[in-house]
């Protein structure tokens, strides 16, 4: 690949208008016009994008394809290129064939330099006439964490991008992704089948001007105002339930501090409105679930705090590190009370039920699907989940968990939220239409525009945009929705308007409850990390003795130094100044003091608690600083005159 190609800073200069790359962003690119397969591990807000959108334009020709789960956020990344006069375009599964050839026909004639794609679209039998048609330059993988076995986020449908790699295996791979321990990196590189001489580029995942903060408290909305009453700017609240978010929002606003909530079940009219707003300043504090967030790019949110503590470090580094993007002081801040412990527990049965009663979810499925035995390969159905719950008395949260596990085996593709667009066909002849007539001056407009503007409809339903229409002929899509109410009871045209429904995609026929299987790597394997996973953000949490950056880092195998800035640092160095403060006070009756009597005190005090003391404890209690203290424990310890386990100390028996 590597070869004649334009200046990358020329590229970035003419579409961007910047004059420099951020860290790391050139050599990726640099890496990739070179014709390596490149990993590229960027923390969120560190510039993914760039890193392929520049070498794509760089290339003289060809097609970059990117595949991303983000199906929702496509159309947003497409219209962002096109508002540049970049030549962009997108395929997913929703897609009819007659919209999917036309996009592959324009990047067949170089009209589409990038194309965004959903992994499922891959399994498109419509595709496979046309990987010989395109030039292909480079293969992107964003959120590459979803391919490994072991990312927090695995989707077998990713598994289809080594195929792809097979059909191009002299086109450089670039995989992006903004957290991934050690174990996903050599993943992601195996799946991706990267080719000896690859390379890896990462930035520190230490963000300096954030400080994370845990907040133990009893009343978590108590304890969010108190907060939220003292830092100024934009922020964003997470909680994990979609009635919490309104909850929140709602008890916010009651309080004078403007908020309002975000979640996937509201309608793309009501996500842009409400985070046009956010994004503006109009609201200040947006209460969401963790569908907020992902391809927004607010540079000034001052904090975000976790209502709701995720269940894993990734998790929980990609929501925090929307704080502070313009490098200015932020604040990460986790709620957390005594229950939390055992709800972060109790979420693993949760996301791991029975196996007999996932299979048995499957076979439920299946009837509430109408799909008879030995039937459904390759059908994409619409899923109205609340029903199927509601039908056979499952607690919608076990049933999901069973859906994704059956997805993950390989039986379905279980796309939660898929926004259908209207569409229309025109039902009249094109001679009927002349004796149309008493049409409003309204609904006249619509249809003419209609006919003007989309002219396959007399053949096949083409997808339609009420906004558009609307924007176009100066009316309210309200105005709009109704005309085209009004012309489909007249029967000239046949108009379904848009929907958001979850789908289920048939990967296999139905087959009898008692042969599903659920692979050992799927079940057993997944739900031992989802364990660790767990144990590692209850560490984070609830270990008030180790700085919450250094516990972050090198979870993702990363060596740190205590950063100084979090709540642990900020006790640790409150709690030395205060010691120095009294050692200086009282230094001489320390020094004169008899070790007897030391060692005497330190017993004392570990014999009244059997249950264990910490040092800081006692330290505390008896008033000695740490380097005073440590020598008589140690002396205690290998005299066995005290025990030392897990950092408390114990009288011995």
């Amino acid at each position: 690949m590597s070869g004649k190609h334009a200046d990358i800073h020329s590229v970035l200069k003419r579409y961007w208008g910047y004059d420099s790359f951020r860290p790391r962003q050139e050599e990726i690119i640099r890496s990739v016009l070179d014709g390596h397969d490149t990993l590229g591990l960027l923390p969120t807000g560190g510039g993914k994008s760039i890193t392929f959108q520049v070498p794509a334009l760089a290339m003289e020709s060809g097609l970059t394809i990117i595949i991303t789960p983000l199906i929702s956020l496509m159309k947003d990344q497409v219209d962002n290129l096109l508002k540049r006069g970049i030549r962009a375009g997108q395929l997913n599964h929703s897609m009819k064939y007659y919209q999917t050839e036309t996009v592959l026909k324009r990047c067949q004639a170089g009209k589409i330099r990038l194309l965004y794609m959903s992994p499922e679209k891959l399994r498109s039998p419509s595709l496979e006439a046309w990987w010989n048609e395109l030039d292909v330059k480079l293969i992107v993988v964003d959120e590459a964490h979803c391919i490994s076995q072991w990312g927090y986020d695995f989707r077998p449908s990713y598994l289809l991008i080594g195929e792809l790699r097979e059909r191009f295996p002299g086109v450089p791979v670039l995989a992006l992704t903004a957290s991934a321990t050690p174990r996903v990196v050599e993943d992601i590189k195996d799946k991706l089948r990267f080719r000896p001489g690859n390379q890896t580029f990462r930035l520190s995942f230490t963000r300096e001007n954030i400080s994370y903060i845990v907040r133990h408290c009893d009343f978590k909305d108590a304890e969010l105002l108190h907060i939220l009453s003292r830092i100024s700017g934009s922020g964003i609240v997470y909680t994990r339930s979609r009635k919490r978010t309104r909850e929140l929002a709602v008890f916010l606003a009651a309080n004078n501090i403007s908020a309002d909530f975000y979640h996937a079940g509201l309608s793309p009219e009501d996500k842009n409105e409400k985070q046009n707003k956010w994004q503006s300043g109009e609201t200040r504090i947006m209460v969401a679930t963790n569908a907020f967030g992902m391809g927004i790019d607010k540079p000034d949110v001052r904090i975000v705090i976790h209502h709701d503590i995720p269940s894993s470090l990734e998790e929980y580094y990609q929501e925090a590190g929307r704080a502070g993007r313009d490098g200015k002081p932020s604040w990460a801040v986790v709620l957390a009370t005594a229950n939390d412990k055992g709800l972060l527990t109790r979420r693993l049965s949760e996301a791991y039920p029975d196996k007999e009663l996932i299979r048995e979810t499957y076979d439920k499925l299946m009837i509430f699907l109408d799909v008879a035995m030995g039937e459904g390969y390759g059908r994409n159905i619409e899923f109205q989940f609340e029903n199927f719950c509601r039908r056979w008395e499952l607690p919608p949260v076990i049933a999901d968990s069973a859906l994704k596990i059956l997805a993950q085996s390989g039986y379905f593709d279980y796309t939660e939220i898929l926004s259908t667009p209207s569409r229309l066909l025109m039902t009249m002849t094109r001679r009927s239409l002349y004796d149309l007539n008493n049409l409003s001056e309204e609904t006249e407009k619509v249809l003419n525009f209609i006919l003007r503007n989309y002219t396959g409809i007399f053949a096949d339903y083409e997808h339609i945009d009420e906004e558009y229409i609307a924007s176009s002929l100066e009316l309210t899509e309200r105005t709009v929705y109704e005309a085209l109410i009004r012309l489909r009871g007249m029967h000239v045209i046949d108009y379904v308007p848009r929907r958001r429904s979850p789908y289920i995609f048939m990967l296999k026929s139905r087959e009898p409850q008692r042969d599903i299987i659920l692979p050992k790597s799927v079940y057993e394997d997944r739900r031992k990390l989802m364990a660790e996973r767990l144990n590692a953000m209850k560490q984070f949490v609830f270990d008030d003795y180790t700085c919450r950056v250094k516990t972050l880092l090198e979870y993702f195998g990363e060596k740190s130094e205590p950063c100084g800035t979090c709540d642990v640092c900020r006790a640790e160095q409150k709690y030395k100044s205060d010691r120095q403060k009294h050692n200086r006070k009282a230094g001489r009756d320390i020094a004169t003091t008899s070790p007897a009597v030391i060692d005497k005190a330190i017993l004392y005090v570990v014999s009244l608690n059997p249950e264990g003391i910490s040092i800081e404890s006692l330290a505390l209690q008896l008033q000695l600083d740490f380097p005073t203290l440590i020598p008589y424990i140690r002396n205690l310890a290998d005299t066995r005159r005290l025990r030392l386990c897990d950092k408390l100390l114990y009288p011995c028996q």
